[in-house]
């Protein structure tokens, strides 16, 4: 069966990171021929790596270890050696696989709820970009339809499950940044550790603990708890404020469900959005240039601290794509992030004697370490460093069960005449809330600058069927304001 076929036949396909689906959907026989169409499409161009081995890991939906034994069935029949990481971040995962030049496949659905799940492929040097998938897509896979029943599911107790756990990843990332981060560097700093269902909890509890903080654990779940970093949960706004109550913490951190996107809230218990706390990681680590989506707040242009910023569609791959680009090319550290708070290294950073390799894909870690490192650790509260920043803010927030599909369709008939047409149509929806457009950019969805200065930035999910509203403003009442009338206009496009 050819993969692109099975992507529509199922509508397990793939989104900015890897394939996802419903977990109905996501049989024994769709994980299994996904496997094989990303491994024969490492073996047509040599990148399978030298030592036979393909790395599995997961995060702690149900679902997950289901997904990683058809994953690991996939691999040994393809003849290679399944080498099982256990519940680790997503970042852990791809550091060993690039330490070792081994491909791996993380299972995770990262924030979306658990009736969801996907798989993450990473080539021996990273995540897969965007003509990496096209590969795949391409490959015709063989279906040995004896194996499964008509349901998906393996026909018999598969011959062998996921081989015994190696802590090796996890240990390694621990040690990466034990390793960069002076001792007791973070002594006296009092951390609440918002722990719900987020794979990375382990870690960031072991790495803070031992860099000498002093971590609470809070919102332990047993069950899955959908945690987006873009679309703050009302629920996690309420926590964090009841947590910080009278001065409790000097920061809260957490992450999204695989550990690739963080959460850090400053004294008070608010949440910083993502491509603030992007800029303030840059910052701490002397980068001289930065890659970021067009979505991201333009306060990384404003604060004139980076000698280059480039700007990218919204998804990881375009990012790593273009600091890889940027790094051959750029004299100095190269970094990037996204408005979800992920951020990459495309450059190893030197400091003090001390190296942190380059790791290409997104950790949330790093970030908590950097807020922290440059705020409580020298005395100065999280909300000290936000004031250091040009004043300008940004807003998330989307529309559910909102098909992609219909997302395109409206979009489209935004676009589709000339210059002067377009902000007709813009006009047309939006002038009599935010004013006249006086740009528009469609490098990825709808953005649009009004004459005030705004910013409101329209634009279908990658990964479920969602349409986002992103806007930006010079206060955060008018940007959450200005994305409250957004969703309520574009709402009306369901009719």
């Amino acid at each position: 069966m050819r993969i692109d076929d099975l992507m529509s036949k199922t509508g397990v396909a793939f989104g900015t990171s890897g394939a996802r689906g419903l977990v109905a959907a996501m049989t024994d026989q769709v994980c299994y021929l996904y496997v094989l169409g990303f491994l024969q499409y490492l073996r047509e161009q040599g990148e399978l790596g030298d030592s036979g081995e393909v790395g599995i890991a997961g995060d702690l939906r149900p679902s997950s270890p289901r997904i990683m034994a058809a994953c690991a069935e996939a691999v040994a029949d393809f003849g290679l050696r399944p080498r099982y990481f256990g519940c680790i971040p997503t970042p852990a995962l791809a550091a060993i696989g690039i330490a070792h030049r081994m491909p791996t496949m993380m299972v995770t659905g990262s924030h979306i709820p658990d009736d969801r799940n996907g798989i993450k492929f990473n080539r021996p040097d990273g995540e897969i970009l965007k003509e990496h998938e096209a590969g795949i897509r391409a490959q015709d896979v063989p279906s040995p339809d004896d194996r499964f029943t008509a349901d998906g599911a393996f026909v018999a107790p598969m011959a062998m499950a996921l081989p015994p756990e190696d802590p090796s990843a996890y240990e390694a990332y621990i040690r990466r940044y034990l390793d960069f981060y002076p001792a007791a560097g973070l002594a006296g700093v009092r951390v609440g550790l918002y722990e719900h269902s987020t794979v990375a909890r382990g870690a960031f509890d072991a790495v803070l603990t031992a860099l000498g903080a002093e971590v609470v654990r809070l919102g332990r779940s047993e069950t899955f708890v959908p945690v987006d970093t873009e679309a703050i949960r009302a629920e996690d706004l309420t926590l964090a404020r009841e947590w910080a109550a009278g001065g409790a913490f000097d920061a809260l951190v957490s992450a999204d469900g695989d550990g690739d996107r963080p959460l850090v809230a400053d004294e008070s218990g608010t949440w910083l959005r993502g491509d603030i706390a992007g800029v303030l990681c840059a910052r701490h680590l002397g980068a001289r240039y930065v890659v970021t989506p067009v979505s991201s707040n333009s306060v990384v242009e404003r604060c004139g601290r980076f000698e280059g910023v480039v700007r990218t569609r919204i998804g990881s791959p375009y990012v790593i794509a273009a600091m890889e680009e940027l790094r051959r090319i750029a004299p100095g550290p190269v970094v990037g992030y996204e408005a979800n708070g992920g951020f990459m290294t495309a450059s190893d950073i030197e400091r003090t004697g001390r190296r942190l390799p380059a790791l290409p894909t997104r950790d949330a870690l790093i970030v908590v370490l950097s807020l922290l490192f440059d705020g409580p650790a020298r005395r100065r509260p999280i909300s000290q460093l936000l004031a250091e920043m040009p004043e300008r803010h940004t807003y998330s927030d989307r529309l559910v069960d909102f098909p992609s599909a219909l997302s395109d369709q409206r979009l489209a008939e935004l676009t589709r005449g000339d210059d002067e047409e377009n902000r007709q149509a813009v006009d047309a929806l939006f002038a009599a809330d935010f004013g006249p457009a006086v740009e528009i950019d469609t490098t990825d969805g709808l953005r649009i600058t009004f004459a005030s200065g705004t910013v409101a930035h329209l634009r279908p999910s990658g990964n479920a069927p969602e349409l986002r509203a992103y806007t930006e403003a010079d206060s955060v009442a008018t940007a959450r304001e200005m994305n409250r009338r957004c969703l309520e206009i574009l709402s009306g496009w369901r009719d």
